[in-house]
């Protein structure tokens, strides 16, 4: 009886504890002394996530028509947050090596460090080489189909370094992903890493089993990974590193050879990202892959780019919506986006960061829970590349005078990743007005951080409403906004 009654106990105990956590979990959102510090970033101004008002909440009347406002509900809650980041590609990591000592610690801090930066928490890597590398190389001799001359020194030069160095700055984790560009010429259909051609059928399980090895190397260094995607952009034949993959043949590798190998190897609990290219197709493919049972069962989710715009036509953040709508029990990341055909004339142009706020807002707004940029670094010429694709970073360094130049861009992102922390959940936010942008996450602390975009002439007044309490905010023209509460 005495045991018995101590089983009860511990029972009745738990059910205590755990009713706890849950009415602590739903406990309401109270606006009640609450503090509002806005930070803003705005063109033509000294304004960089400056703090720039500290206000309070007062009682709300019914808003007008004629007013903008921005109604925001706490106990709507959405996808959770996985990480805002960037690509530690070779280019990058080459160009980090050239800086001084101090230059180096400022970069980091800038990317990592939560108070002095802007507090990256996602990292994604290339396997092998991608076109930001200084040359295309491979971690295998050509022709070695047992992979017996596998190794990863080439990456131990400069890229290892610095993701380990970026690891360290953030507080010892950074959620890390990989993908490759390419397999080896001899495992392709054209013989070639570059200008597209698909994987031979006879190379399916060598290909699969240099994921596994990859990713047990990079974690004997000490770099956890998260997951790795299939292939980078699958549907297009670059100029440089590049393979590709139909909805039917990625499936078909991932249900056969890389889940069952990556689960064989005991790396099952690795992250499989399907697509990891454009919004335009990416409905069609998450149809064909998640049909299947077989193959949906060892993947996490979709990756998907911003690049559609090249036909001319408009981001299509709808394509996200609708993938998520149709697929809610898979993730969505955003793994590549980088403003094209580099020009050093416009380090400083506005639209280039509006790009970046545009593009956050609306893919989180849609489901996206994780957003990452491509190169955290290049030169002053946005490379190296070794097939003249050069682009923009957030952040350039220019290697003749030792500098860091940090674009408008570097500022829009940390107005998302300085304030939406890890395990965040994203909640209902809605505008009243075109004029202004808006999304908002609820941090695991208790605090909200709301983003608000104005790409207008203008300068904006609007209203920050809570249920019955609001405040009022100015955004100036050109501008973006966190407001933490």
């Amino acid at each position: 009886m005495k045991k018995i009654g101590f089983i009860l106990t511990c029972l009745c105990f738990s059910s205590t504890v755990l009713y706890s956590q849950v009415k602590k979990q739903e406990q309401k959102f109270i606006t009640a002394n609450k503090k509002i510090t806005v930070y803003t970033t705005a063109e033509k101004t000294n304004l960089k996530l400056t703090p720039t008002d500290n206000l309070v909440f007062s009682a709300s009347k019914q808003p007008l028509e004629i007013e903008t406002s921005i109604f925001v509900e706490p106990a709507k809650k959405f996808q959770n947050f996985i990480g805002i980041g960037g690509a530690i590609t070779d280019a990058s990591a080459e160009i980090f090596a050239k800086l001084s000592r101090e230059k180096q610690t400022e970069f980091l801090n800038a990317y990592y460090d939560k108070q002095k930066g802007i507090g990256y928490s996602l990292l994604r890597t290339t396997i092998q080489s991608s076109d930001f590398s200084s040359e295309s190389y491979s971690y295998i001799k050509e022709g070695d189909k047992e992979l017996k001359t596998f190794s990863i020194d080439h990456d131990r030069q400069f890229r290892i370094p610095l993701i380990k160095k970026a690891i360290q700055t953030a507080g010892g984790k950074l959620t890390t992903y990989v993908a490759p560009w390419s397999p080896n010429a001899f495992m392709k259909s054209n013989n070639n890493v570059l200008q597209g051609g698909t994987l031979l059928p006879e190379y399916y399980q060598t290909w699969a089993n240099f994921y596994a090895k990859f990713i047990k190397e990079y974690e004997k260094e000490g770099i956890p990974i998260w997951g790795t995607s299939t292939q980078n952009e699958p549907m297009a034949v670059q100029t440089w590193e590049s393979c590709i993959y139909t909805a039917e043949a990625e499936r078909d590798f991932i249900k056969n050879y890389l889940g069952p190998t990556l689960k064989k190897e005991n790396l099952g609990n690795k992250k499989i990202i399907i697509w990891d290219h454009n919004r335009d197709l990416m409905n069609q493919r998450a149809n064909v892959i998640y049909s299947d049972p077989e193959a949906a069962k060892y993947i996490w989710g979709m990756g998907f780019h911003w690049y559609e715009t090249w036909s001319g036509g408009l981001p299509m953040f709808h394509n996200v919506r609708k993938v998520h709508e149709a697929y809610p029990d898979k993730g969505l990341l955003f793994t590549e986006g980088c403003v094209e055909r580099f020009d050093a004339s416009k380090y400083q142009f506005w639209p280039n960061a509006e790009r970046y706020g545009t593009a956050m807002i609306n893919d989180f707004n849609n489901g996206t829970n994780g957003w990452t940029d491509w190169n955290i670094l290049l030169d002053q010429n946005g490379g190296p590349n070794h097939v003249g694709n050069f682009c923009f970073a957030p952040i350039h360094a220019d290697t003749t005078n030792g500098e860091l130049i940090y674009t408008p861009s570097y500022y829009y992102i940390g107005h998302f990743s300085k304030f939406i922390r890890l395990n965040a959940v994203r909640i209902s936010s809605a505008v009243s007005r075109s004029s202004l942008l808006s999304t908002s996450f609820l941090n695991a602390d208790g605090t909200i951080a709301t983003i608000v975009m104005n790409q207008t002439d203008k300068e904006i007044n609007y209203n920050l409403i809570i249920a019955s309490q609001k405040t009022q905010v100015k955004i100036p023209a050109h501008a973006i906004q966190t407001l933490v509460y």
